[in-house]
């Protein structure tokens, strides 16, 4: 079955008010479908909360779902996430990892409201704050958006690339899960690690092989190929990777809300032909 038929359509990556979305998880799933999604899976950041609101949504509208989360993790140094799909929302495991992953977000976030202050953008921390709908997880796409709409950046990117990236002046470095924690964390709750959205991340080819292989050893199993936050020249490196590695191919349009990012939902185009989509092996 490939990615989308005149039936079918997977989109197995996106956020919601649990993490930093714009819509409650329920206006999610509704609009998923409004957009002929018919897989559908949430994956909030570092978080499994209303994971059966968005379950039982789906069921209700007749959209078959796959419990998600999107999984923060450190490794040689930067930052890059995990998916974790078909999971057990109760599953110990998992739980606990995220809660003690989730635990230095918020000292975090007071660090780059103090960063943002000095660069002469005060209230940041507060703004940021009341933007996040979970406490646990203000994030710094929260105050790109404070940022944007206390009028110091034009829009939340132009937030990012001025002040909030890795390394940028108000970004304030974090260890998050570590790699092998965070596959086996997926894999003891019954789902499938995936590489999300790999074209965002600044490595040289040398560190991509090396992670790459360290994933597929310590039991990950796909990777993002068709995804909004690849560019489509990328579709087709990340396509080769996964042939060459093995990898099951996942797509997801990483929907934050209306208006932000490339991609609404269900609106990706279809994975090649010739890649097993990572949901053949969890429905």
């Amino acid at each position: 079955m490939s990615q989308h038929t005149s039936s079918f359509c997977a989109d197995l990556h996106c956020h919601s008010t649990v993490s930093d979305g714009l819509l409650a998880p329920d206006v999610v799933a509704r609009r998923a479908k409004e957009r002929g999604v018919s897989l559908w899976s949430l994956t909030d950041h570092d978080e499994l909360g209303e994971q059966v609101l968005a379950q039982q949504t789906a069921k209700e509208i007749g959209l078959d779902y796959l419990c998600g989360v999107e999984i923060s993790v450190t490794w040689a140094g930067k930052t890059v996430h995990i998916v974790g799909l078909g999971v057990d929302p109760e599953n110990a495991s998992l739980t606990e990892g995220l809660r003690i992953t989730r635990s230095g977000r918020s000292d975090r976030a007071r660090r780059i409201g103090d960063r943002l202050a000095e660069l002469g953008m005060p209230g940041a921390f507060e703004g940021a704050s009341k933007l996040a709908g979970n406490p646990e997880l203000i994030s710094r796409t929260h105050f790109g958006r404070y940022l944007h709409q206390a009028n110091f950046c034009p829009n939340v990117q132009t937030a990012f690339d001025l002040y909030l990236h890795d390394g940028g002046p108000a970004h304030e470095p974090m260890r998050w899960a570590a790699l092998d924690q965070a596959i086996s964390w997926i894999n003891h709750a019954g789902g499938a690690a995936v590489i999300a959205h790999p074209g965002r991340y600044e490595f040289t080819q040398t560190q991509f092989d090396a992670f790459f292989a360290a994933f597929k050893d310590l039991g990950g199993k796909g990777i993002e190929v068709i995804t909004g936050s690849h560019h489509p020249g990328q579709y087709q490196t990340y396509a080769g990777v996964a042939r060459e590695y093995g990898f099951l191919a996942s797509c997801g349009s990483d929907f934050h809300g209306p208006g932000e990012g490339r991609y609404d939902l269900g609106s990706l185009p279809p994975l090649p032909n010739d890649l097993t989509p990572v949901w053949k092996t969890l429905i």
